[in-house]
């Protein structure tokens, strides 16, 4: 064992032996235990040097051979005296101490032996080891890279951190840390860490929580938000909101970030906008683009109550008429579920078929014997959809299509399967339809060409990992192209299903609709379609007037947006000027009035030539309209110097999400569950542990510099008192 190794071993045991050894320390071999005086010593009591009697415990007689047997004596001797007051002195320092075995015990001396300065088996804390960090992608030789030698040192703080992480993170109950196992595995990993008790990783994660919020308000700070709602539902039928906010920052990065996740008493339009007005308060946010809600009717009295609450804010833009953003994924949701009313006889078919072949692990049994004989091969496994999900309801039929020959061969081969569909109830009604037929699965194809057309679109409208406002557009051409061809069709069920998703798409998106244009503004500032591709889309869709009028009203509404962040510059510019027209009047003595005239004519003729920076943008040519790789964000960060204000709306615009919805909940008709541990704690503690965990998923932001200069120079003048 090397002395690193040992002095761990030696100052791990210090607690333990202190215990263990105190009143045992045997009387000095220089002064036998027979020649003890008893005058001087009795049972249960002392005498000092002074022959001041003392009172100690009594303890238990013990063996005069029964000598050193505590550690701390490799560590010290016991010093010639007095055998009333021993005393022993330390083997590296020299320094003594006081020994009784009684009186003293040997506390002082393993205290002594922590702080000892020449005690040569104490490891610095500070010590750093090399450890070998393998590699996170493998290298030329694979398995068998090497991975990068690293100097770590045991921090107990951070392990401490580090535990905090991972309950929130893999939402874990707090008692997981007071488990047999996890305390373990903590010991076999580290003998030094002592896990904390469930109630200190508690107070640890709100902890967290305040501390990451904190460094979140500062990365918020200037940013000009857009924003997401939506309700979940606790075990307990417990309403709670959660407020997402969704940004660009300077870098052109896109970013996502819960802000709250509050409980809320009903779903009335004015107490959500009263919960949301209270978030933005608490955050300090005053800049808002866009609020995306889905297409309940109480969203709209949330609207309208935020529009009222900002009407005085002086940040708020063209007097927030384009706030109201209306979820495309539910849209999707309520049109398709419209032609769907009347479900198509042969999809119930299929559905009981597959529910015989899941009811028991015999039946599925059979199936697959049955798909041997076939040699039909497919990954997708069977399942049932959920009726209330349409998007289920495709992928059941995507699977179920490619099986159409085992459940014919299972027909013939299996007799439970013909007699599941002769069972009558007690009306003698069949209880169950089917088996399905060539022209069920016929029907079934057909219908699985039409439900992949909403699919793939909402799958589009529902992502959140980037832009999809500048793709709004282009999949509602999309959809209302295909709609028309479905009318068409010489299929009945078919046109019929078409017809009434072609009425309720004309509610939400047709021609008199009230829609919001900035969806269509995100389309024209994509650099490889512009305001050409509006146009040219309007005028298949529609006659040339109402084609023309509905560019127009794109165009116009790019265009009063682009002034708006003109005049907002200027004023930014101006208390520039005015700010630096100061210092130079504090600082020297210069003809101040001329160079404030020269910099206001330079600032017209720069307002000048960006006021042609729409015209510029869209009469410089296309990208490659088929390029999908184009990095929208990357373009636009490239050409900022080239369009100063217009990358400014680019960047805000750009940034708004058109659905409230991740693509695996898309269609769910119903709130998101949470589950049974975090609907047991209160709701200040469920709103820190889900805040925190998606913002532990997506990191650190990056604050934008200027912003910390900014206020840099605000602390300064603090500190200074130049601020009132």
């Amino acid at each position: 064992m090397n002395m690193f190794a040992f002095g761990n071993l030696q100052m791990e045991n210090l607690q333990n032996q202190n215990a263990s050894s105190t009143g045992t320390t045997p009387t000095s071999t220089n002064a036998p235990a027979s020649n003890t005086n008893p005058a001087s010593t009795t049972a249960g009591s002392t005498t000092d040097s002074k022959g001041k009697q003392l009172q100690v415990p009594a303890s238990r007689k013990r063996n005069v051979d029964d000598k050193k047997k505590s550690q701390i004596w490799d560590h010290f001797t016991k010093l010639d005296g007095d055998p009333t007051t021993p005393r022993a002195e330390c083997n590296y320092c020299g320094k003594d101490y006081a020994c009784h075995t009684i009186i003293n015990g040997t506390s002082n001396m393993w205290s002594h032996l922590k702080v000892c300065k020449k005690f040569p088996f104490v490891v610095d804390k500070k010590q750093k080891n090399l450890v070998l960090e393998p590699n996170k992608v493998g290298g030329e030789l694979g398995d068998r890279s090497v991975g990068t030698l690293k100097a770590i040192g045991y921090d107990y703080d951070e392990c401490r951190k580090a535990l905090v992480k991972m309950v929130i993170i893999d939402e874990l109950p707090f008692n997981f840390v007071e488990g047999k196992g996890l305390r373990l595995f903590s010991r076999t990993l580290q003998p030094r860490f002592d896990v904390p008790s469930r109630f200190t990783v508690m107070r640890d994660c709100l902890k967290l929580y305040v501390e990451e919020k904190e460094r979140l308000k500062r990365a918020l700070k200037g940013q000009r938000l857009c924003l997401t709602t939506d309700t979940w539902t606790s075990i307990q039928n417990i309403n709670y909101m959660s407020l997402t906010a969704h940004w660009i920052d300077n870098e052109w990065n896109l970013h996502k970030r819960i802000l709250n996740f509050c409980q809320v008493s009903n779903h009335m339009g004015e107490t959500i906008g009263q919960v949301i007005e209270n978030c933005l308060l608490d955050w300090g946010i005053d800049k808002l683009l866009t609020v995306t809600v889905d297409n309940a009717s109480s969203n709209s009295v949330t609207i309208s109550y935020l529009k009222n609450v900002m009407k005085d804010w002086p940040t708020n833009i063209l007097s927030n008429e384009h706030l109201h953003v209306r979820c495309c994924a539910h849209i999707v949701n309520l049109i398709v579920c419209d032609g769907l009313k009347e479900m198509n006889v042969s999809v119930v078919k299929i559905r009981n078929a597959i529910r015989f072949v899941r009811s028991s692990p015999s039946r599925l049994l059979a199936f697959k014997k049955c798909a041997e004989k076939l040699h039909i091969e497919c990954k997708k496994s069977l399942c049932l959809d959920v009726a209330t999900r349409w998007n289920s309801t495709y992928l059941v039929l995507e699977a179920a299509e490619k099986f159409e020959k085992v459940f014919v061969r299972l027909g013939q081969s299996e007799p439970k399967y013909v007699s599941y569909f002769l069972e009558v109830d007690s009306k003698g009604n069949k209880k169950n339809i089917g088996p399905p037929s060539l022209e069920d699965w016929e029907n079934a194809r057909t219908l699985l060409k039409f439900l992949k057309i909403f699919y793939m679109v909402t799958l589009k409208f529902s992502g959140s990992l980037h832009v999809t406002s500048n793709s709004f557009f282009n999949e509602l051409i999309y959809m209302h192209t295909n709609l028309l061809q479905l009318c068409k069709s010489r299929d009945n069920l078919l046109s019929g299903m078409a017809m009434n998703m072609m009425s309720k798409f004309e509610k939400y998106w047709g021609y008199g609709a009230n829609q919001n244009y900035l969806l269509y503004v995100a389309n024209v500032l994509d650099p490889r379609l512009k305001l050409k591709y509006v146009k040219f889309c309007f005028g298949e869709l529609y006659d040339h007037d109402k084609a023309q009028l509905l560019t127009k009203k794109v165009r116009d509404n790019l265009v009063s947006l682009y002034e708006f962040y003109l005049k907002a510059d200027e004023v930014v510019d101006d208390n520039r000027h005015k700010q630096d027209v100061n210092d130079a009047i504090d600082d020297m003595e210069i003809d101040v009035n001329t160079l404030a005239r020269f910099k206001r004519h330079l600032l017209e003729e720069d307002s000048v030539e960006n006021r042609n920076e729409v015209e510029r943008y869209l009469v410089d040519g296309c990208e490659d309209p088929n390029d999908d790789k184009l990095d929208i964000l990357g373009w636009w960060k490239i050409n900022a110097s080239k369009y100063k204000i217009l990358s400014k709306v680019a960047q805000h615009v750009l940034a708004i999400p058109i659905s409230t919805v991740a693509s695996e909940s898309a269609f769910s008709t119903g709130g998101r569950i949470l589950d049974q541990f975090r609907s047991s704690l209160s709701p200040a503690t469920v709103q820190a542990l889900i805040c925190c965990q998606n913002w532990l998923h997506h990191g650190p932001i990056p604050v934008d510099n200027t912003t910390l200069m900014n206020d840099f120079e605000t602390y300064e003048n603090l500190e200074s008192g130049n601020v009132s």
